[in-house]
């Protein structure tokens, strides 16, 4: 299992509901990737600026090929990456 967190703070705090629209979307749509176990996509409550994704992949391949569909080339990379800070963690699982 390929496990990765996403931290996203918005550069202009005055996006967050077009991304938050544009997240939802996206993760909506990773969700039916073949190698998708969990897609989850989450705002601050006290830092609305702030989303974090939680993505359960099958394998590193499968995250690897969703970064040529879609939700990642129409959405993610060009409508979201250029208007926030990222932090990724590959992390791991440590209870199923």
């Amino acid at each position: 299992m390929f496990c990765l967190n996403v931290v996203l703070t918005l550069k202009d705090p005055s996006d967050a509901e077009e991304i938050q629209g544009l997240l939802t979307e996206a993760c909506r749509l990773s969700r039916t990737e073949p190698g998708c176990l969990r897609f989850d996509v989450y705002q601050s409550e006290g830092d609305q600026p702030t989303f974090v994704l939680v993505e359960h992949w099958a394998s590193e391949d499968a995250w690897k090929t969703h970064r040529e569909a879609k939700a990642y080339c129409e959405i993610y990379q060009p409508q979201i990456l250029p208007r926030v800070e990222r932090v990724p963690y590959r992390v791991k699982l440590l209870l199923e």
